[in-house]
């Protein structure tokens, strides 16, 4: 079989059927996930009604590939679902620049995730956080007994951490904290089954009474970190030197690190790219954006999650840390057809490698953005494929579609009034 290449030539050009049938010969995809992709029933009706409550129907996005991706040396083609035009081309030719560069270099954390025991009003809190780490190989040990397989997988509870507040609306109050390493797993039913089953106990130890017991989506022992270094040479457009598109990516950065008003704009870029392929994975995106902002508020105010700078010898350096709790196993990730062909696809081993080339995705989006901003502006490249929406409103249809399209991106005036005057003069 020939070597794997996330380079398709030519994908923007073809029918969705024949992109399909280029990603799958490319990922080596049986004709079954080609039909799970393809959204043909792809979640069949009763397996949606077992998935949440009240299925009245199912609800389709559009699912693209993002090609030209290499991170740490491997190729991987990326399922994004989104309704955003620009996410998935822009992801894609950003990923064709660093290609050249070497492409992205990425690493993570142990899959540890973190549940909370709120323990209230205890008669000695600091008292009561003395007895619970005197106690820690107790309830370490309580909380592996929950979970054997985990265990055999080389995971399992691991430590804990013991908090006090001394002074809140309602009293003093003690937080036990379980660290459990889910190794494939997002990890939620895992860490809240171990700090329910340790609840009564540490209630007991702390002479307290015991509240929540749930986990917690700031996944902090959980990171993933991105990087790319990409020169100048590579950075070149048309009316811009390489040198100064680099410099305009840092100074576009700087803003978003300063100011939390663009902070929210600028990782809400990366997470354009990071939620559509957790969506298409079948994954918690809620879950990864309350961690990625609670990340970026970590040192008490929003910031940017990413990190531009100039290297020694000019080049452009990107970076990226942020929480990243996905899974392989369990939830959506293994109900929901489509999913489970999107994992296929991505040819991910463990949920850390997931993560990792997610992060990869997100670095890119950002650097397409950042780029943009430095540049031409944002709006240029972003009202050319929202051009494709506007024809559509506008009836076309098929081929017309494009040809519409870029009418009226050239003509400087995407409107629906432009659009169908567009193709009334086409159709005609």
């Amino acid at each position: 079989m020939a070597e794997f290449s996330s380079r398709i030539e030519n994908l923007r050009g073809m029918t969705p059927q024949d992109r399909r049938a280029a990603v799958a010969r490319a990922a080596n995809m049986s004709d079954a996930d080609q039909i799970a992709l393809s959204g043909a029933d792809g979640l069949p009706q009763t397996l949606a009604d077992g998935m949440i409550e009240n299925v009245i129907g199912k609800y389709e996005l559009p699912l693209g590939v993002a090609t030209n991706f290499t991170v740490n040396g491997r190729d991987y083609l990326i399922p994004m679902v989104t309704e955003e035009p620009s996410v998935v081309a822009a992801a894609s030719y950003m990923a064709r620049i660093a290609r050249g560069c070497g492409g992205f270099t990425t690493s993570s954390d142990a899959p540890v995730m973190r549940a909370q025991i709120q323990v209230l009003r205890p008669g000695d809190p600091h008292g009561a956080r003395q007895r619970l780490l005197s106690a820690r190989d107790e309830l370490i040990g309580m909380a592996n007994q929950r979970d054997t397989v985990l265990i055999g997988l080389g995971g399992g509870c691991k430590d804990i951490e013991v908090q006090v507040f001394d002074d809140t609306p309602v009293g003093p109050m003690v937080v036990l904290h379980l660290l459990v390493d889910v190794r494939d797993a997002m990890g939620a039913n895992t860490v809240n089954s171990m700090a329910e089953t340790l609840a009564p106990r540490v209630a007991e130890i702390a002479r307290g009474e015991v509240r929540l017991r749930i986990l917690s989506n700031l996944a902090d022992r959980r990171l993933v970190r991105a990087r790319v270094e990409i020169t100048p040479e590579a950075l070149k457009m048309d009316r811009f030197d390489g040198d100064d598109v680099a410099q305009g990516i840092v100074e576009a950065c700087t803003l978003a690190i300063i100011d939390p008003y663009r902070a929210v704009t600028h990782n809400k870029g990366i997470m354009n790219g990071i939620d559509s392929v957790v969506v298409a994975t079948g994954n918690d995106w809620r879950a990864i954006e309350a961690g990625a902002h609670a990340y970026a508020a970590r040192d008490g105010r929003y910031s940017s999650l990413s990190r531009w700078e100039r290297g020694a010898g000019g080049e452009l350096v990107g970076t990226l840390e942020m929480p990243m709790a996905l899974g392989l196993i369990g939830g959506a990730t293994k109900t929901h057809p489509a999913a489970q062909a999107a994992i296929r696809l991505l040819g991910v081993r463990t949920a850390q490698e997931l993560a990792e080339v997610t992060a990869a995705v997100g670095l890119a989006q950002n650097m397409a953005a950042l780029r943009a901003l430095a540049t031409e502006g944002i709006q240029k490249g972003h009202m050319t494929l929202h051009a494709r929406n506007i024809a559509i409103l506008a009836g076309a249809e098929g081929g017309e579609v494009d040809r519409v399209a870029g009418a009226i991106a050239a003509a400087g005036e995407v409107t629906v009034q432009r659009a169908a005057a567009e193709l009334a003069r086409l159709r005609d």
